[in-house]
């Protein structure tokens, strides 16, 4: 009894030892099966909905960065769209100011051809004017001198006359 009496010292009770151990046993078994199995499951669940989550989010990074590529292409196609309308757009002024530009040729060359004519016009209606006049004029030089005596006719007055009626034809 040496070590029943130990333990009766120490103030232990084998009986109080033994209904405490298995009322833990009990607390433990019922702990571990309500409490800890369910906290387990919880915790094993989180951590695969995190994983879930960490696998999603690399996923989406990869589609993130082929998103980003296509809209690299596109906006480079895009690009390349706007510089070939640009150049066409050049082209076709380039093409209008030409066509301008001979249409403003072809105009002044008309224009120029109307003025000619016009001067060809006036300077043949002076032509006839002048011609008139000195008809007219050699007209009147003849009765005067008809009407004068044939003594006082100078023959070199006539051969001016003529000379200058020649002249302005």
């Amino acid at each position: 009894m040496e070590s029943g009496g130990l333990l009766e010292q120490l103030g232990i009770h084998w009986q109080l030892l033994l209904s405490q151990a298995v009322n833990f046993f009990i607390l433990l078994i019922v702990l571990r099966a309500f409490v800890y199995k369910p906290l387990l499951n919880t915790i094993k669940k989180r951590t695969e909905r995190i994983q879930e989550g960490l696998e999603k989010a690399a996923e989406a990074d990869i589609r993130l960065k082929e998103v980003d590529n296509i809209a690299k292409a596109h906006l480079k196609k895009t690009d390349q769209e706007a510089i070939e309308i640009i150049k066409s757009t050049e082209q076709r002024a380039e093409l209008l100011r030409q066509s301008l530009q001979k249409k403003a040729e072809d105009h002044q060359k008309e224009l120029m051809a109307q003025v000619e004519a016009g001067h060809k016009r006036q300077q043949e209606e002076v032509k006839k004017m002048v011609f008139d006049q000195a008809l007219e004029l050699v007209k009147k030089t003849l009765v005067k001198t008809v009407q004068m005596d044939p003594k006082h006719i100078d023959e070199a007055l006539i051969k001016k006359a003529a000379l200058e009626v020649k002249n302005h034809e």
